[in-house]
């Protein structure tokens, strides 16, 4: 029995990329409008709604946006026009995802980000922002799960991460 060989050219899946490494933007001294990028998932209203009353009497922006999806140019322009945007919420993998990388356009138009990321959801949020090149992307993690909680429960978790981001903002 006789076998024909033929050589064939195959591509490597695993190419070597640069990743163009991005500059955290700061966070101002103080703020008067703030973005609230709710992606519509449970709980995100009610988490962005939470964080709100906990940041005073300021001007927010709230902006819409489909969980499985990117925001569009306009979201996205919408957002920019804050001093500041609060992402929320990343407790799944198309959500996780779509909440980083939106959250790095912002910061690449100069505005300074906050993602609310669920703690099981973290380590991929934190590995696609660094594989992005935006390797110090602030997260607040929130205890998981949020999907199927009550409204009073997903405001109870989000009381405990208020102080985090208080600290992050320099906010008494």
């Amino acid at each position: 029995m006789s076998y024909k060989l033929v050589e064939r050219g195959v591509l490597n899946p695993l190419a070597d990329v640069e990743v163009k490494k991005l500059d955290l933007n700061p966070f101002p001294d103080d703020f008067e409008r703030a973005a609230l990028v709710d992606n519509t998932k449970p709980g995100a209203n009610v988490i962005l709604s939470t964080l709100k009353d906990a940041l005073g009497n300021r001007l927010f922006i709230k902006v819409k946006k489909p969980a499985g999806a990117p925001a569009t140019p306009e979201q996205v322009q919408q957002a920019a026009s804050a001093e500041l945007a609060i992402l929320a919420l990343a407790d799944c993998g198309s959500c996780t995802s779509w909440v980083v990388l939106d959250a790095i356009r912002l910061e690449e138009m100069g505005v300074p980000t906050i993602c609310i990321v669920s703690d099981h959801f973290t380590p991929f949020a934190r590995e696609l922002a660094i594989n992005h090149g935006l390797d110090e992307l602030r997260f607040l993690e929130i205890e998981h799960p949020i999907a199927g909680l009550s409204n009073d429960d997903v405001e109870e978790k989000t009381l405990k991460i208020i102080p985090a981001l208080k600290y992050l903002l320099q906010i008494p």
